[in-house]
């Protein structure tokens, strides 16, 4: 099987309600970036590649279509079932940006399952469950009205929120103690700063409710600082944007800088780099929460398939971002949130196909 085509396609994705982020970002909408690779056997597979704007982590859209047109007419003529063959391929075409490859590394995925007749996740060993539980994502408000939107998902089934803090000391040590009395006894709640903290912000919001079971998502911007954080405060930490890597997860076990890895799949590179870290993980007993950037049901069904393949006591949950953006890029299929939990599909590969109606005219077109 040989690779005969590549097309990119652009797609803006306007959010239903705007998002506020730590250190006053605001996202009113996503750009996605999806990818089609086509075979000379009539096997296709897709990808996407979704940034959270271009202010969340060191990748932006304008980005992954530059670094896609660099590498696309190098990919021409090979097997796309070696994905880890084709993986160090791009890594000598183009060094770093790992979040613009994951694209094509998940369509090599649903080329490889395609072409064996399996889903992703058998090709990664096997499903453990058939749905995967989903984590809310409840942005900086007034204490009042974040609980009031924690009870909107909780009545659509969510029992795990990632609360956003990391606007100012007083006004976070407020809504923990606020919601943190909220918290019903089977609901996991999780502060994420998003790296929005200096380290004495972090300590002192910390310190401040350590008489809660209140535990913390990525507290500041680098690891180093995260680091200094851990060892002056006690509770639970996980680490998030700056895990890029399996070298940030060995350091990380080694430190024993925090308790549970959010590894998302694009961030780290796709499929491939990430199940480097999912056995890791395993191995050393840390539990993960695993999700994409941003982006569709395409995206979402990615992360179902790999987030299936961890036992349930490993799995803390994922978060999807179709229920934010007014566009679906694959109406009616895929992975779809039922009840608070992301459905795995079951048919070859990614288990679904982008409607092109939708994409409309790729910008880019190699072969």
């Amino acid at each position: 099987m040989k690779i005969t085509k590549i097309s990119l396609y652009d797609l803006e994705l306007p959010l239903h309600q705007p998002y506020l982020l730590s250190r006053g970002r605001t996202f009113t909408k996503f750009d996605s970036t999806f990818v089609k690779i086509e075979t000379d056997e009539g096997i296709t597979g897709w990808g996407e590649v979704c940034p959270w704007g271009s202010t969340y982590l060191p990748a932006f859209a304008g980005g992954v279509r530059a670094a896609l047109a660099e590498i696309a007419p190098q990919l021409l003529g090979h097997d796309p079932r070696e994905v880890e063959k084709m993986n160090r391929l791009m890594d000598r075409v183009l060094s770093g940006h790992v979040y613009a490859k994951a694209g094509i590394d998940y369509a090599l995925w649903d080329i490889s399952g395609k072409a064996a007749g399996q889903p992703i996740h058998a090709l990664l060993g096997g499903a453990e469950t058939k749905e995967v539980p989903m984590i809310s994502s409840i942005h900086v408000d007034s204490p009042e009205n974040m609980a009031a939107d924690v009870e909107r998902w909780r009545n659509l089934g969510y029992r795990r929120h990632s609360i956003k803090v990391g606007e100012s000391v007083d006004g976070d040590i407020a809504r923990i103690r606020h919601l943190t009395e909220f918290r019903q006894s089977d609901e996991i709640f999780d502060y994420d700063a998003n790296g929005g903290w200096n380290p004495w912000e972090a300590i002192q919001v910390m310190n401040a409710v350590r008489d809660t079971d209140a535990w913390f998502e990525q507290p500041c911007l680098t690891y180093e600082e995260c680091l200094t954080v851990r060892q002056q405060t006690s509770q639970a930490l996980s680490l998030d944007e700056c895990i890029t890597g399996v070298r940030e997860v060995v350091r990380a076990i080694s430190d024993r800088s925090c308790d549970v890895v959010n590894v998302k799949l694009a961030r780290v590179g796709g499929i491939t780099r990430a199940r480097w870290i999912r056995d890791i993980c395993l191995e050393f007993g840390i539990p993960m929460m695993l999700m994409d950037m941003a982006g569709t049901v395409t995206n979402d069904s990615v992360v179902a398939h790999f987030a299936s393949t961890l036992p349930e006591n490993r799995c803390i949950g994922t978060w999807s971002c179709q229920d934010m953006v007014s566009v679906d890029s694959a109406p009616g299929q895929g992975a779809r949130n039922v009840n608070g939990r992301l459905t795995v599909p079951e048919g070859p590969g990614l288990g679904h196909e982008p409607d092109e109606d939708i994409l409309g005219t790729p910008f880019l077109v190699v072969k």
